[in-house]
């Protein structure tokens, strides 16, 4: 066996590819809760014959190999194995309307060619991680075999987008923003809802949550890393992140604790840093 063979075995199958704008999870689920992500979840068995359950909104369970939740759409999701794919892509990154039909779905989606595809990305990923960064590597050609159509926004907007991204953990204000873009502090509000979604508070919370990902590896206290991420406190935190995962932030570093993490959100600011 050889060095890489094994460097994998002791890894297992779980990884996480985080960019700034999709997330690609091979790993557990924990309990079932209710969780409320911002993205598109897309949840696909790891294995035929493992199927997944999902119950959206208090509805009535669906099953199969292949699950899709829109944004914002509160949802539990067991899986029959114990391993689940989970892609995660930002509702502000791509037009809804552009989606792949089997992604404009709410439940059990029927799509063999595409879980056949997820499971093969996940096997080619695998065997890059630990030799290799994923900087090579394109998201969606990798997981669609193309690009997925973008959203057009308006340029004072995507400005904000584009800091709120850059740093979730940043306490500007809303009416800074506003300023920011000449515009008025309730046009601003008005706008940013017309263009993303959703509203500019519950965006923020979301990215902050989503923030979270950057350090499920690292042995830094939950204190510090709630702090590092933006809340004022760990209570604060603990609240926020069981809202929109279902798990307390000690259980999500628990069940990261063999998780290969590729994160090139920290390779752009690193990047970036280096530049200047």
């Amino acid at each position: 066996m050889d060095d890489d063979t094994l460097a994998r075995k002791q890894r297992g199958d779980r990884l996480m590819w985080l960019t700034t704008h999709r997330v690609f999870y091979a790993g557990l689920l924990g309990p079932v809760r209710e969780r409320v992500l911002g993205g598109w979840s897309i949840y696909v068995s790891a294995r035929a014959g493992e199927p997944l359950r999902v119950c959206i909104g208090g509805g009535a369970w669906q099953e199969g190999e292949l699950l899709v939740v829109p944004p914002h759409v509160p949802c539990r999701v067991a899986s029959s194995g114990p391993l689940v794919l989970n892609l995660l892509i930002e509702s502000e990154s791509v037009e809804p309307a552009r989606l792949p039909l089997f992604l404009q779905s709410c439940g059990f989606v029927h799509a063999p060619v595409f879980v056949e595809q997820v499971r093969v990305a996940h096997r080619r990923l695998l065997a890059a991680s630990g030799r290799e960064s994923f900087e090579q590597f394109d998201f969606d050609d990798v997981f669609f075999g193309q690009r997925l159509a973008p959203r057009p926004l308006d340029a004072r907007i995507a400005t904000v987008v584009d800091r709120i991204n850059a740093d979730p953990a940043a306490t500007a204000s809303a009416e800074e923003f506003a300023r920011s873009v000449s515009l008025s502090f309730s046009r601003f509000l008005h706008l940013f809802k017309d263009e993303t979604g959703v509203t500019f508070r519950a965006f923020r919370a979301w990215k902050r949550a989503r923030s979270l990902l950057r350090h499920v590896r690292q042995p830094a206290r939950l204190t510090d890393i709630a702090l590092d991420t933006g809340y004022p406190d760990s209570t604060h935190f603990s609240h926020s992140i069981r809202q929109v995962y279902g798990l307390r932030p000690s259980e999500i570093l628990a069940g990261s604790r063999r998780l290969a993490l590729h994160d090139d959100v920290n390779l752009a600011r690193a990047a970036r840093v280096a530049m200047h």
